[in-house]
């Protein structure tokens, strides 16, 4: 009985997998084929391996353009989105004040509105404070929309720190500046690193927002510079797959070397004494 229900556990998640595995793989073997043999063959292995769309996007101004401004939108918005929801999960978890329930479930209630539910009014707020076009302007937005997610993930790891750390604290004089930065902090490594890839894959793949912000095609991350394969009569399929093959390639980088501390975060919950 146990081996069969370890069986159904590796078979269900083979299945998950090659849900996950097929698309990308077959979008990496499309960028190998001409745009003949990809519209007769889309799905299997090419005839003969064609190398040159992959080292056009490779060696194209474009591509690294692309990136660093696709990085400069991520790190911004990881950043800011860290330091504000710790800040506050941080409050919600740990001190008690008037109108708290109040205030973490207006929080909470940002993860039932998407960005698209916004778009104008955010337009037009963006514009009017200047930051049209502008790395700020993208940032901004993307951190008040994830902060929903990463308040609630710390918020639930922080409050379940053990109450002598605190007391401990306070008997050696520690405020709550100094209990965040030397005790909290430290301990929360896992969770912080989740918050971190969850809000740094949602900026990486964001599309909506930077289309409505940006303007100028300098300041265009990947997600937006795949356009620029797109002409009025016809669509370089190949190179498209070929592009956005290499700008997957450093988010899941990034997840493979956090992984272990994402695991920790969601499945840790609590600081055992």
């Amino acid at each position: 009985m146990r081996d069969e229900s370890l069986l159904l556990r590796h078979l269900s998640l083979l299945l998950v997998a090659g849900f996950v595995l097929v698309p990308l793989v077959t979008v990496a073997i499309g960028g190998f084929k001409t745009m003949g043999e990809l519209r007769v063959n889309p799905f299997g292995l090419p005839e003969s391996w064609f190398p040159d769309n992959y080292l056009s996007s490779l060696f194209s101004q474009r591509l690294w353009l692309s990136l660093g401004n696709s990085v400069l939108l991520a790190l911004g918005t990881v950043v800011l989105t860290l330091i504000v929801s710790t800040m506050a999960a941080f409050a919600f978890a740990q001190i008690h004040f008037l109108g708290k329930k109040l205030l973490f479930s207006y929080f909470l209630m940002g993860l039932l509105f998407p960005a698209a539910t916004a778009i104008l009014p955010l337009f037009i707020r963006v514009r009017n404070l200047g930051l049209l076009d502008t790395y700020w302007g993208v940032i901004l937005p993307q951190t008040a929309f994830g902060l929903g997610m990463a308040i609630l993930l710390l918020w639930g790891f922080f409050r379940q720190l053990p109450e002598a750390l605190w007391d401990a604290a306070t008997i050696d004089g520690c405020g709550y500046a100094r209990f965040l930065w030397h005790v909290v902090l430290p301990l929360s490594r896992p969770i912080l690193a989740t918050v971190a890839v969850f809000s740094l894959v949602h900026s990486w793949n964001s599309y909506l927002l930077p289309l409505t912000l940006l303007n100028s095609s300098r300041s265009y991350p990947w997600t937006l510079t795949i356009m620029d394969f797109a002409g009025e009569y016809s669509t370089d399929w190949p190179m498209i797959l070929a592009f956005i093959t290499l700008t997957l390639v450093p988010a899941v980088v990034f997840f493979l070397v956090a992984q272990k501390q994402i695991v920790a975060g969601l499945t840790s919950g609590a600081v055992k004494g």
